[in-house]
């Protein structure tokens, strides 16, 4: 019994200790939690309205719409979190504070400042409206200091890009009433990154200046004044690991692969070091080459005309992808629209060779379910349409696809034309997509030239070929020198209302002062109306009425030569033209492989003071040399001139060939002149001409992407059969045409040069896609020519787009 009272005395004694601890800890925490516990019981309790203090310029109900809480509703502690982030989130506050007032819920809130303006300070490299696009934050947007980091990081990679991997861009605020401020990037551009050293790794087939020339980057040098490829940039690296994997491909490695290309700055800190490495692997040879056709009942030896890898050669990757493309137009061609060629190469290690089998098998049979166009953010898409001469329900037919291809590349309109094949909505149905990217329509192009006679001459013309996005052409071309003056406005419309008949309209007016050459003015004025239209793929017609009101003066008659004399005075010229154009080149504005010819007949005295009928043929075929790179070219031009009702063919409307049309001549420098009083020759024309051309264009061993290519040239042909007579001095009269002019007692005699005798000139020059334009510069030398001739032996002319 005593220790069963002990225990219980004990026992009590644990229990007095416990409570005892925990009112100890009550009283120690409890002036902690009473105020939280107060809080949320505040909160909870129903809030009767809402105030906002502190906006300037934001509205009272813009702030209230992001708190989760109304009037009548209970201000819980999750309601209350979720309402200020809310309004953080809007990035217009710098602060948010949501408090009580009894059962008023007060919001109050701290405005970002607005932006007045956005400056740059320090930049030269990079103009400000190129960092003002770049940049998020603009004027009368609110400030923040993420948008501000945000636009700091932008800026750096804006001159990284540039090459300038030390800039520095620190953000300066200036603050002004209304809290409001300006936002200053004061940037330090410091120091140009310049690539100082290229390495390869891994290279044996090619050394490593072969393999410099073929990427984009380039080390720097002094003498590259305006080359921006020798700057650091990571995007360009990644392009020049596809250039040269394409490199190695079109060389035998079918095996190719570029590991990696890095970049490390020196230990100067100025300069770049890249290194390339390449696991090249072996090099093969074709061994064997066959087109299998299968059950198709296809012509073999036209599908394996259109091979392009030959046995014995190196392997080349491109041959094979432009073999397919071939392989696949040709079935079209004979019938087999949904044929799909598949190449299987064999690889045989050991030998180091493989061959090659184009295995033709007939495709899923597909149907065009719809036609998409994207990328053209101008041209309208009825221009884009009326081309493609494809419609929905159509089988899917490369042969269409890709006249499609040429009709759109011919309008040059667009950098680039992909036709994309998505799934439609059966398995035998195609979306197809055609995706261009636009370039620049308008130009302006100038050129200039020095001949013995004009000196400096030059010519500027300004044209827009898609005007408007509706593909009308509108031009207005000018040429002048110190002595000719030229005014030409143009306007055509390649669908007159809708239909496929092309209709426009010249207007035009020109003023020549050949006095130091010629002994006259001459001055026209008129307008042409023209039209045409397709007969098919590769041909057409087209058809032009002209009417000309023209003036000869000036003319000295104790310096002019007979011909001359017999010109002066005002005629009227009415004449139509008929032309039939047939072309199948390849490319219409690079074209490497086809004919273009054309037959233009002109019958004028429909009116007018003037009667004559006028025959010319042009032909221009190219033809590839060595692939794609070397381009023959072989032009041939020819007119006759036939007067009749009894006229002569006045000067005016005579064949004057030279300068372009006969590189190695200056203007009208090569045909029949005659001699004048003054001693010196005037150019009278022919009606007669033939000129041939042979033209090669080639690389000039520079990378591809400068766009420059070389060229060398020969013209050769005859002018001749102007109609004018000679006499000696001393003999009564010159003749000319149906008149006498009659010589003074003191006249030297009136001698007529005219010969059929061959000319020809060789040349070679240089062309560059630049980016102004097109740039040719080209010299050329008579080798044969006649005495009376007169020479011209360098031209130099460039276009830019704008």
């Amino acid at each position: 019994m005593g220790r069963r009272a002990s225990g219980n005395g004990q026992l009590m004694r644990y229990k007095f200790v416990v409570v005892a601890f925990l009112a100890f800890v009550l009283s120690v925490l409890a002036p902690v939690a009473a105020p939280g516990l107060a809080v949320t019981s505040a909160y909870a309790e129903v809030v009767s309205s809402i105030v906002v203090e502190g906006n300037q310029r934001i509205e009272n109900d813009t702030i209230i719409s992001y708190v989760q809480v109304s009037p009548g509703q209970n201000a819980t502690a999750e309601k209350i979190d979720a309402s200020v982030k809310a309004l953080f989130q809007t990035g217009l506050f710098a602060d948010v504070q949501i408090t009580r007032r009894g059962s008023t819920l007060v919001v109050r809130v701290e405005e970002n400042p607005m932006i007045n303006q956005v400056n740059f300070e320090g930049n030269k490299e990079v103009k400000d409206t190129d960092l003002q696009k770049e940049v998020e934050l603009k004027e009368r947007m609110m400030f923040t200091r993420a948008k501000v980091l945000s636009d700091v990081n932008r800026i750096i990679a804006v001159y990284r890009r540039a090459g300038y991997y030390s800039v520095k861009v620190s953000p300066k605020i200036i603050r002004l009433p209304e809290n409001r401020v300006d936002l200053v990037f004061e940037i330090n551009e410091g120091d140009e990154t310049k690539v100082k050293q290229i390495n390869f790794v891994g290279n044996n087939a090619f050394s490593a200046g072969d393999l410099k020339g073929v990427i984009g980057t380039q080390q720097y040098s002094w003498w590259r004044f305006f080359n921006r490829n020798d700057n650091y940039d990571a995007d360009r690296l990644e392009y020049d690991k596809e250039l040269l994997r394409r490199y190695y491909l079109r060389n035998g490695f079918a095996d190719v692969q570029v590991i990696s290309a890095e970049a490390v700055l020196n230990e100067a800190g100025d300069g770049f070091i890249i290194t390339y490495t390449i696991d090249e692997g072996p090099r093969y040879k074709v061994a064997d080459v066959a087109v299998n056709i299968g059950e198709a009942q296809l012509e073999s030896a036209d599908l394996i005309a259109k091979v392009r890898t030959g046995v014995g050669d190196w392997y080349d990757a491109t041959k094979v992808d432009k073999s397919v493309e071939q392989l696949t137009l040709e079935a079209a061609r004979q019938g087999f629209v949904f044929a799909r060629v598949n190449p299987d190469i064999a690889r045989d290690a050991g030998n180091k060779s493989l061959n090659i089998t184009y295995n033709i098998v007939e495709g899923p049979r597909t149907y065009i379910e719809r036609i998409d166009i994207v990328g053209n953010y101008r041209t309208e898409d009825e221009v884009i349409r009326r081309e493609l001469n494809l419609y929905e329900g159509d089988a899917f037919n490369r042969v269409v696809i890709e006249r499609a291809r040429r009709r759109l590349t011919s309008l040059d309109f667009f950098e680039k034309i992909d036709f994309l094949e998505q799934e439609g909505s059966a398995p035998d149905r195609v979306v197809l997509v055609v995706q261009v990217q636009e370039k620049s329509t308008g130009s302006v192009n100038f050129s200039i030239g020095y001949s013995t006679a004009d000196k400096i001459v030059g010519s500027i013309s300004l044209q827009e070929r898609n005007f408007l996005g509706k593909g009308y052409d509108v031009k207005v071309d000018t040429s002048g020198s110190w002595y000719r003056q030229n005014v030409t406005f143009s306007f055509t419309d390649p669908y007159f209302l809708g239909s496929p008949v092309a209709a426009g309209f010249d207007i035009f007016a020109t003023n020549v002062d050949n006095q130091n050459e010629s002994n006259y003015n001459s001055q026209m004025l008129g307008f042409a109306l023209r039209t045409g239209f397709r007969l098919d793929e590769n041909s057409g017609v087209s058809f032009k009425y002209g009417f000309t009101w023209r003036d000869v003066d000036g003319i000295s008659k104790a310096d002019a030569s007979p011909a001359v004399i017999e010109s002066a005075g005002e005629s009227t010229k009415s004449a139509v033209m008929a032309t039939y154009t047939w072309d199948n080149l390849d490319n219409p504005l690079r074209p490497t492989n086809g004919l273009r010819a054309q037959l233009e007949g002109e019958v004028a005295g429909l009116g007018g003071d003037v009667h004559y009928g006028k025959l010319e043929a042009h032909a221009w075929y190219f033809m590839p040399v060595y692939e794609d790179a070397v381009v023959l070219k072989i032009e041939g031009n020819a007119g006759q001139l036939l007067p009749f009702n009894g006229d002569d063919v006045r000067l005016q409307d005579r064949f004057f060939r030279g300068a372009d049309t006969f590189r190695g001549f200056q203007t009208a420098g090569v045909g029949p002149r005659q001699r004048g009083n003054d001693g010196h020759t005037d150019a009278v024309g022919g009606m007669t001409y033939a000129i041939g051309t042979l033209e090669m264009t080639f690389p000039v061993g520079l990378p591809e992407q400068w766009g420059i290519t070389g060229e060398v040239f020969t013209d050769f042909g005859t002018v001749f059969n102007s109609g004018v007579d000679t006499v000696a001095a001393g003999t009564g009269q010159c003749s000319y045409g149906n008149n006498k002019v009659p010589l003074g007692p003191d006249a030297r005699d009136c001698t007529s040069y005219d010969t059929a005798a061959f000319r020809l000139s060789i040349g070679a020059g240089l062309i560059w896609s630049s980016p102004f334009g097109p740039l040719r510069f080209e010299a050329a030398y008579p080798v044969l020519k006649a005495d009376y001739d007169k020479t011209e032996y360098f031209r130099f002319s460039v276009g830019t787009a704008f």
